[in-house]
């Protein structure tokens, strides 16, 4: 064991940290939470901080501003111990607002960025930001690693047959492109068209008759509500596809969004442990280990 590195694990990351900190044979620090009634986090660590190095894991997934807030202090304390604290934020929430859209927006990223070089942070890691562009509001060091390596290793597992790789929107057709290209397959990225005045969504594809008979995997990095997934999925069901299975990086599968997903018809969801739950069944620690070494 590394005594000279410590793993302080978050509350919303415990799983991740204790798979981190065994991978790179480092000391677990465990961290216990205490909600006041007001809703104040009060956080005891129990272990030994390493004088040299801490690495401090903590998803900031909902509730957002409270596992931010538990990421700022965990990273706080460390710092008055460590001389190099590392933040391993698996999930970085808040990505989205990374620049100022409409007029009087606040660019909550560079918020962040203050705030993570202000309790003693020396670099930043993030698993598949929503938005690259944010981290450039970091003055620390900051890294986005991909778990799409660790997504494709899963689905190399499964007997598929004759599969597609499909992106939901043209969004996110690089991404698509980069798991199609490891895993060996076709990839297609869908078009969505918005009705201006209605807000409908419709998606307007002329090759989708390649997906015929064919099992799909429609690749993302987030899934929030679902709404494009289910879109996607309807239509292609449409095309008369076979299975279609949804990998990505982070489930947040809010308001009930693996039930709305599944009655679309997908076979499975499968996620990355970023963000834990029933659908994270890919490991990236070790991801996140080459990013750290």
């Amino acid at each position: 064991m590394l005594s000279n590195v410590s793993v302080i694990s978050g509350k919303s990351s415990e799983e991740l940290a204790k798979k981190l900190s065994k991978r790179i044979k480092a000391n677990l620090i465990k961290s216990t939470i205490r909600v006041f009634p007001d809703g104040e986090s009060k956080i005891t660590l129990s272990g030994k901080i390493s004088k040299k190095k801490s690495i401090v894991v903590q998803s900031i997934y909902p509730p957002v501003d409270s596992n931010l807030i538990q990421a700022l202090s965990l990273i706080s304390k460390a710092k008055e111990i460590s001389s190099e604290v590392i933040a391993v934020i698996p999930y970085l929430g808040y990505a989205r607002q990374d620049r100022e859209f409409l007029s009087g927006e606040i660019v909550t990223m560079k918020v962040l960025a203050k705030l993570f070089k202000g309790v003693g942070a020396s670099k930043i890691i993030a698993v598949d930001i929503h938005s690259v562009i944010g981290l450039k509001h970091f003055t620390i060091k900051s890294k986005n690693v991909t778990a799409i390596s660790d997504l494709v290793k899963y689905f190399k597992k499964l007997n598929l047959k004759d599969p597609v790789v499909v992106s939901p929107d043209q969004g996110g057709k690089d991404r698509a492109q980069e798991f199609a290209k490891e895993f060996g397959s076709e990839f297609i990225a869908l078009e969505k068209k918005r009705d201006r005045k209605t807000g409908k969504v419709q998606i307007k594809t002329k090759n989708a008759d390649e997906v015929m008979g064919r099992d799909l995997i429609l690749v993302d990095d987030m899934i929030s509500t679902g709404g494009s997934i289910i879109n996607a999925t309807q239509f292609l069901k449409k095309q008369k596809c076979k299975q279609v299975y949804v990998a990505c990086t982070h489930a947040l599968l809010m308001n009930n969004a693996e039930k709305k997903i599944k009655n679309a018809g997908v076979t499975k969801i499968v996620s990355t442990n970023t963000i834990p739950g029933k659908t994270s069944m890919v490991d990236v620690s070790n991801t996140i280990s080459k990013a750290i070494m």
